[in-house]
């Protein structure tokens, strides 16, 4: 899978500019502040419909400007035109200028790894961000768990709102709070089964890449779940048996939206016993592995994207990146040493693409 053309109009400190890229590797150098990680990041939101960073859509449009428009050619089996439309008031999608309703059957079609400095926060942060992490690999492979996930949220949102309502009002009915339940366990199971058969592909490639990029230690991810080793029936007893809690809280205090998954190198908890340099290591790992998953379940190999990789590793560790990147994966390289890059690139082809200041120069 590759993008042969990227046009932006608007998109972050881009006015107008279209770039085209090699099948294999290209090169985004300049300065800080220059706009290289604008360039992709709106290869990442073409694919995904959003932005690896936190933010709003909103900010993702240029100043004064009404909306912003991204538009790629991608190359897979056959070749298409995606775009992604964003306003203020919602974003739109298309696939060769056919307005797809959901979003849920436009993620997906575009492959996409990143790696980014703040993926850190993978191994560093709350469970909520690594459920984040897991939820876009995951929808990537799978439209049905996206519209799962989609839906249980919604269904949390209704159990909880309707929770107040029965504090509040002392004489609402439980039935209609557990048609709610009901439902909602039997997709927090589905939801379950799949990030457990996630991970456990995960591990089975984790170890590899770790011992690649780092020379030594075992590393593993495990999965913490509500979920883990109940029936249906066991689910909601134990949802009857927390109403009082749930009602005195306002908020379902048990399921699938507490899930966790934690890293561990050579059976420590990587966040409080490893090095910032091992949980890096850990990240790239995660990332290689999601390739690994990728090409297994799809058949396809996907775009890869590795942003200020230097600024966070050391040559060597990245020289030992470089040995995996495959010669029909398509990869991006943020970087403000592009001699460091050219180094260690030995004979491959690639491209480079100067950035300053919202322009483009294709070297």
């Amino acid at each position: 899978m590759q993008i042969q053309e990227l046009k932006l109009l608007n998109f972050r400190n881009y006015e107008k500019v279209m770039v085209s890229f090699k099948d294999h590797i290209n090169i985004i150098y300049g300065k800080n502040g220059s706009g290289k990680t604008n360039l992709v990041e709106a290869i990442y939101v073409l694919a995904l419909s959003r932005s690896f960073k936190q933010t709003n859509d909103k900010t993702l449009i240029r100043n004064d400007a009404d909306l912003t428009k991204i538009e790629g050619r991608i190359q897979n089996k056959y070749q298409n035109t995606y775009k992604v439309i964003l306003t203020p008031e919602g974003k739109k999608v298309k696939i060769d200028n056919n307005k797809i309703t959901k979003i849920s059957d436009y993620i997906s079609k575009i492959n996409i790894v990143l790696f980014n400095p703040n993926d850190l926060r993978m191994v560093k942060d709350t469970p909520s961000i690594r459920r984040k992490y897991l939820n876009i690999a995951i929808s990537q492979l799978n439209v049905e768990y996206l519209r799962e996930l989609n839906q249980y949220n919604k269904l949390i949102k209704t159990r909880n709102a309707y929770l107040k309502r029965m504090y509040l009002n002392g004489n609402s009915l439980e039935t209609y709070l557990d048609v709610i339940t009901e439902k909602m366990v039997d997709i927090g199971l589905s939801l379950y089964e799949k990030r457990k058969n996630y991970l456990s592909a995960m591990n089975s490639f984790l170890k590899g890449f770790y011992k690649t990029i780092a020379t030594d230690g075992e590393l593993e991810v495990r999965y913490s779940s509500d979920y883990t080793n109940k029936s249906k029936k066991e689910l909601l007893q134990i949802y009857k048996k927390n109403l009082s809690k749930d009602l005195t809280f306002g908020k379902t205090n048990f399921g699938v939206h507490h899930d966790d998954l934690e890293f561990y190198l050579n059976g420590y908890l990587l966040k409080d016993y490893g090095s910032e340099g091992q949980q890096k290591n850990a990240v790239i790992s995660w990332k290689f592995s999601e390739i690994e998953i990728i090409e297994q379940e799809k058949g396809v190999t996907p775009i890869l994207i590795l942003d200020d990789l230097f600024s966070e590793l050391d040559v060597e560790k990245i020289a030992n990146i470089f040995k995996l990147i495959e010669k029909d994966m398509q990869t991006f390289i943020t970087t403000t040493e592009i001699s460091k890059v050219e180094s260690l690139l030995d004979n491959q082809d690639y491209k480079k693409i100067y950035v300053e200041n919202g322009k483009i120069e294709e070297v």
